[in-house]
C-alpha cells in the first residue's frame, strides 16, 4: 500500500514539475514571440518601404557611401564593431552575453543599408536582432545560463518566422544551427511556439507571406539522375559562395584596415558598379529575381556569379543585411539557369536550387527541407530531399557560420568534434 502511495507522489511530484517546466516555456516563448513578431513586422515593411523608395528614386543609390559612414559611426558609438550571426551562435554555445544596443543598431543599419542599395539580404539581420530579444527575454523571467541560451534560440526562430511566415523551418534552423549533427529537441517546444505566435502577430500587422507556386516533376529514375547532377553542381556553388565571402571579409580590413575608409569606398564601388550595368537588379535582397527564377523560370546566366561578389563586397565593406537570402538569390539563379541544361523544368531547378545552396551553406538539412515545404508546397519532396542530403554531405566544414560546431563526421559514421572554419 506504502509502495502505491510513494508512487502516486512521485507520479503527481513528476507531472506538477512538467507543468512548471511548459508553463515557463510558454511564458518564454510569449515574451519573445510577440516582440519579434512585432519588431519583426516593422523590420520587414521597413525595408519593403525603402526598397521601394530606391527604386522610384534611383538618385538615392548615391547616398550609399554616406550611409557607410553613417552605419559604421553607429557601431563604434554602440562599442558593437565585429558583431555578426557567429555572436548568437556564441551566445548559444557558451553564454557569451549579447548587448541590446545590437537591436536597434542592427535595425537601422539594415534598413539604410537596403535604403542605399546595398547588396544584402535581411535574415542575418533578423537571427541578430531575435538572438537579442530573446537574451533579453531571459533576463526578465530570471532564467538560468542554459535555459538563457534556449531563450536566445526562441527568438532567433521567432524573428526568422515573423519575415519570412515558416515558422517551422526557422524552429529546425534555430535547433540545428548550432551544433551541426544533433538536434536539441528540448528546445522544440518554445522555439516553435514563439515562432507561431510570431508569425500570427506578423501576419495581423500586415507581412505577406513568402509563397511561391511551383510545379514538380513526376518522381522517375530518370529525373532523379538529372536531380542529383544538379545537386552536384549547386555543392560546387556552395564553395564558392562561402569561400568567396570569407575571403572579402578576412582580405577587404587587411586590404583597407580603417573600417571609414572601407564603407566608403565599398560604398562607391557598389555604386559605380549599378551605373555600368545600367540596372538595379543585383542591389538590395532581390527577392523579386528570387520570384521570377522559381515562378517563370526566369534568371540571367550570370545573375549567381554577380550576386556572389556584390554580396561579398557590401557585407565585408561594413554595410549590414543577411546572408540568407543572398544564399537563396544565388541558389534560385544558379539552379534556374543550369536546370534546363539537365533536362530539368527551369522552375523546379530554381526551387531545387534555393533549398540546397541554402542547406550546404546553413549546414541545416531538415530546416531546410522544411523551408522548401513551406515555400514551394510539399510537391516534389523527395527531389528537395535528394539536393538537400548531397549538397550537406559535400559542402565541407566551411559554410556561412564558422561559429557552429560539427558534432558528427559529414561523411563518416562517428561522432568527432569538428569545428566550423573558414576557407582560410
Amino acid at each position: 500500500m506504502e509502495n502505491i502511495r510513494e508512487r502516486i507522489v512521485s507520479c503527481a511530484d513528476r507531472v506538477w514539475f512538467c507543468a512548471k517546466e511548459l508553463l515557463k516555456w510558454l511564458a518564454l516563448a510569449m515574451i519573445t514571440g510577440v516582440p519579434c513578431g512585432i519588431i519583426g513586422a516593422a523590420f520587414d515593411l521597413a525595408v519593403e518601404h525603402v526598397t521601394e523608395l530606391r527604386t522610384e528614386h534611383t538618385a538615392i543609390l548615391f547616398l550609399l557611401p554616406v550611409i557607410g559612414l553613417v552605419i559604421v559611426a553607429f557601431y563604434k558609438a554602440a562599442k558593437l564593431e565585429g558583431v555578426s550571426t557567429d555572436d548568437m551562435i556564441d551566445c548559444v554555445k557558451d553564454g557569451k552575453p549579447i548587448r541590446l544596443w545590437l537591436l536597434p543598431v542592427m535595425f537601422i543599419s539594415t534598413v539604410l543599408t537596403h535604403l542605399g542599395g546595398g547588396s544584402a539580404g535581411r535574415e542575418g539581420a533578423a537571427l541578430q536582432m531575435g538572438g537579442t530579444i530573446g537574451w533579453w527575454a531571459g533576463g526578465v523571467l530570471h532564467l538560468n545560463e542554459h535555459e538563457r541560451r534556449m531563450a536566445v534560440q526562441c527568438g532567433m526562430a521567432a524573428f526568422f518566422s515573423a519575415l519570412f511566415s515558416t515558422p517551422l523551418a526557422a524552429t529546425f534552423f534555430a535547433m540545428t544551427i548550432v551544433n551541426v549533427g544533433v538536434v536539441f529537441y528540448a528546445a522544440y517546444i518554445p522555439c516553435f511556439t514563439a515562432a507561431i505566435i510570431a508569425y500570427g502577430v506578423a501576419q495581423l500587422i500586415g507581412v505577406t507571406p513568402t509563397r511561391f507556386v511551383v510545379e514538380a516533376p513526376a518522381f522517375e529514375p530518370a529525373m532523379v539522375v538529372r536531380v542529383v547532377l544538379l545537386a552536384l553542381a549547386c555543392a560546387v556553388v556552395v564553395h564558392l559562395f562561402c569561400f568567396v565571402l570569407h575571403s572579402a571579409a578576412h582580405g577587404l580590413p587587411k586590404l583597407l584596415p580603417n573600417p571609414w575608409v572601407r564603407a566608403f569606398l565599398g560604398g562607391c564601388v557598389v555604386v559605380v558598379f549599378t551605373l555600368l550595368y545600367g540596372s538595379m537588379r543585383y542591389n538590395g535582397a532581390g527577392m523579386n529575381i528570387i520570384a521570377a527564377a522559381v515562378e517563370q523560370g526566369q534568371a540571367l546566366p550570370w545573375d549567381w556569379i554577380v550576386k556572389i561578389l556584390l554580396t561579398a563586397l557590401t557585407l565585408s565593406s561594413g554595410f549590414k543585411g543577411g546572408e540568407v537570402v543572398p544564399s537563396f538569390f544565388v541558389g534560385a539563379t544558379f539552379g534556374c539557369v543550369a536546370a534546363p541544361l539537365l533536362g530539368i523544368p527551369a522552375g523546379f531547378g530554381a526551387a531545387l536550387g534555393l533549398a540546397g545552396v541554402f542547406c550546404g551553406a546553413s549546414n541545416c538539412v531538415v530546416a531546410s527541407l522544411v523551408l522548401a515545404i513551406e515555400l514551394f508546397g510539399a510537391q516534389g519532396l523527395w527531389y528537395f530531399a535528394i539536393v538537400c542530403g548531397i549538397t550537406y554531405a559535400l559542402s565541407g566544414y566551411a559554410g556561412l557560420y564558422h561559429s557552429q560546431l560539427f558534432l558528427t563526421d559529414k561523411l563518416e559514421p562517428e561522432y568527432r568534434i569538428i569545428r566550423g572554419h573558414n576557407h582560410h
